[in-house]
């Protein structure tokens, strides 16, 4: 080795063998992609000129391509490609093992229509030496040199390249499979948090049905059953025709109120007149003096909201119930609207009031109400994979974002394929 050493000393040539260990010394540690080809750039630059070094590495289809890039930063490393537009496709299809040219900028194979050639032509990227990585006999990727002046790689190169490509190939392989397994874990991790998000927002909604429940089931015993009874003592007594009147109307307020508490419990106004007049109907029937309300409903969806699933259309429904309930009923506003719209494939329905908002309701029972109210309008956005946001400057305003189904494959396709970015 000191011989060796020496022997570059008096020749003033670089060592093959000596910068290929150093390579080698110097991927050891390395744990990511972009840094472990960084390390050994210099010594590269000791074999061969080059003004921009990248690996592209494929995936297990041989479909898509990632860049890794040192030095310049063109749109290859911006993200992944696919194999067909790449100007090292021939390598990365198995079809060759290397590539040589003195121009690539005026070379059909690196820039034939369609190819993503751009960085090539911008950066004059004439000379180009590319070779393929391989592990175990499979071709993994392609290690890409290349310098601004034309002519001065030859076969030579081609062969330092190859030997460069050889003590990477198994590196980058072992690191690609490492950052795979990273990116696995962490959509393991984020699909167990969104479950057992819902599996949460599932046992709270459980809970608050529960409530729900309960709630209509002593209204019924404390107020309805109680009308009945003393509706039925009425009628028993019932003589003249003002007994009888008054009887009549005990019992129209009795339905009144049974009126109440099925819709409470059942949106039937839902399926009947369709999401924005329910909400009309259910301001009239939640505030005492709903002539010092104003409700303003504006669909600019065409309608979107009331062609949604019925689990999905009930939550949304549930959440505008309990944003108007708190607007109505805690923060004192006399204005109130609902806003739908389709925006970017997103269902958004906005209910913004000019009340106090949350934090400047009145203290005690309706403040922890009105509190209440928005963990429930959380949960029920959130059990139908919906965004929910809320802010309390000049009144409150609420927002639920609701990802719209993606269209069928074929009709994505019918409308065109991969384009390649301006």
């Amino acid at each position: 080795m000191r011989q060796e050493a020496d022997n570059k000393r008096e020749t003033g040539e670089p060592n093959p063998l000596v910068s290929l260990l150093r390579i080698s010394s110097h991927l050891a540690g390395q744990v990511e992609i972009r840094a472990a080809l960084r390390s050994v750039k210099a010594e590269i630059e000791n074999l061969l000129p080059i003004d921009h070094l990248d690996v592209c590495l494929v995936d297990d289809n041989v479909t898509w391509n990632t860049s890794y890039e040192v030095g310049l930063r063109t749109r290859w490393s911006l993200s992944r490609t696919p194999v067909a537009i790449s100007p090292v496709r021939s390598i990365l299809l198995g079809q060759t093992d290397f590539m040589l040219t003195d121009n690539a900028v005026d070379d059909p194979r690196y820039t034939y229509e369609g190819a993503l050639a751009q960085p090539i032509i911008k950066h004059k990227l004439r000379s180009r030496v590319n070779v393929a990585m391989k592990v175990l006999g499979r071709t993994i990727g392609a290690l890409n040199c290349s310098s601004r002046t034309a002519g001065i790689y030859d076969m030579e190169t081609v062969e330092r390249v190859r030997q460069i490509a050889d003590v990477l190939a198994p590196y980058f392989y072992s690191l690609r499979a490492n950052e795979k397994a990273k990116q696995s874990a962490v959509i393991r991790a984020e699909a167990q948090a969104r479950e057992e998000g819902l599996r949460q927002g599932a046992l709270e909604l459980t809970r608050v049905l529960e409530q729900e429940r309960q709630r209509i089931g002593m209204d019924l015993h404390d107020q309805t059953l109680a009308d009945l009874t003393r509706i039925m003592r009425d009628l028993e007594k019932a003589n003249t025709a003002d007994d009888k009147a008054r009887v009549i109307a005990s019992i129209q307020d009795c339905i009144q109120d049974l009126r109440g508490i099925i819709d409470t419990a059942v949106p039937s106004l839902l399926d009947m007149f369709g999401f924005a007049h329910a909400l009309r109907i259910h301001l009239e029937r939640a505030v005492e003096d709903v002539e010092s309300t104003t409700l303003q409903v504006v669909d600019d969806s065409g309608g979107l909201i009331d062609r949604l699933d019925s689990t999905t259309r009930i939550s949304l429904f549930r959440i505008a119930q309990e944003a108007l309930n708190n607007a109505a009923r805690h923060s004192g506003a006399d204005r109130i609207s609902v806003t739908i719209s389709n925006r970017n494939d997103q269902l958004q329905m906005v209910v913004a009031d000019n009340g106090r908002g949350v934090t400047g309701s009145r203290p005690g029972r309706q403040a922890t109400k009105a509190t209440g109210g928005i963990a429930h309008m959380r949960t029920r956005a959130r059990l139908v994979a919906a965004d929910f946001s809320m802010s309390s400057n000049e009144g409150t305003r609420i927002s639920v974002r609701l990802p719209l189904p993606a269209e069928p494959e074929d009709t994505v396709a019918a409308k065109g394929g991969w384009e390649e970015l301006a």
